[in-house]
């Protein structure tokens, strides 16, 4: 197995620093190939902007970045990351939640590397089939799993707690970035409550994550709807009538035999 690994934490002593050092030890001594790319050691450039793309006046981020991308002219930073993409069968996600997402610089790594032509705006469009995207596109038959850690105690991040349903949080991420091109999305890896975690916490947790990076392959991933098999009228992209349990709105509605 071939696994990419995006860091996003500017402190390489953090506990998100040693997820990444123990994902990639576990990993190379299990026999597969981890790459790295390490954000902030990178000084990775956040912002897309008109020099991505050859300094177009005036600038359309969409169709600028996909004339780059045909013409084979994105930014070596940009096209390098890319590659990596299209060489992983698998990408691990190693973040802290901020602010309920992920750093900026991560999302700058989104902005800059999903670029038209690339990861959305590919496939057919027509009265059947609205482009290759949820289940379909550029990087479908990959596999990703979001690890990331947060402050605040599991129970605020329940059905009930105050900072919503991890999972919702998770949703623009898990769906709407990664499962938009194809890439298939493992249930998450999340550490709560780590401002409090003590050295001998992590030995609990280090098994714990070893455990998940050992079984990538056979983990199941979370069962989203695919865009253009039946579930969605096209083009309004709705869900159809009565294939929703009963009651269930919101996020969980994509979600194909969600338990409510």
């Amino acid at each position: 197995m071939k696994t990419l690994i995006v860091y996003a934490h500017p402190e390489p002593k953090s506990l998100n620093g040693s997820l990444k050092d123990l994902a990639v030890s576990t990993l190379d001594a299990n026999g597969h190939e981890v790459r790295v790319s390490d954000l902030y050691a990178m000084n990775w450039k956040a912002t897309a902007d008109a020099q991505d793309y050859g300094d177009p006046s005036p600038l359309n981020v969409v169709l600028d970045s996909g004339r780059a991308f045909d013409a084979g002219t994105l930014t070596a930073d940009v096209r390098a990351e890319q590659e990596k993409l299209l060489w992983a069968d698998t990408i691990i996600f190693q973040f802290p939640l901020w602010w309920y997402t992920m750093p900026a610089i991560l999302k700058g790594w989104v902005d800059r590397v999903f670029t038209y032509r690339f990861a959305y705006g590919v496939g057919e469009h027509s009265d059947t089939k609205y482009g290759e995207r949820f289940g379909e596109g550029t990087l479908a038959g990959k596999r990703a799993l979001l690890s990331v850690t947060t402050g605040g105690p599991e129970s605020h991040y329940a059905a009930r707690g105050i900072n919503g349903p991890i999972d919702d949080l998770l949703f623009p991420i898990q769906h709407g970035i990664l499962y938009y091109p194809g890439i298939e999305v493992l249930p998450p890896f999340v550490l709560y409550g780590v401002d409090r975690m003590t050295g001998e916490d992590y030995a609990d947790v280090a098994k714990a994550w070893e455990q998940r990076l050992l079984t990538l392959e056979s983990t199941e991933p979370i069962p989203f709807r695919r865009q253009n098999f039946g579930d969605y009228e096209i083009p309004s992209l709705h869900l159809k009538e009565g294939l929703e349990a009963a009651g269930r709105t919101g996020f969980g509605l994509h979600v194909r035999n969600c338990q409510v």
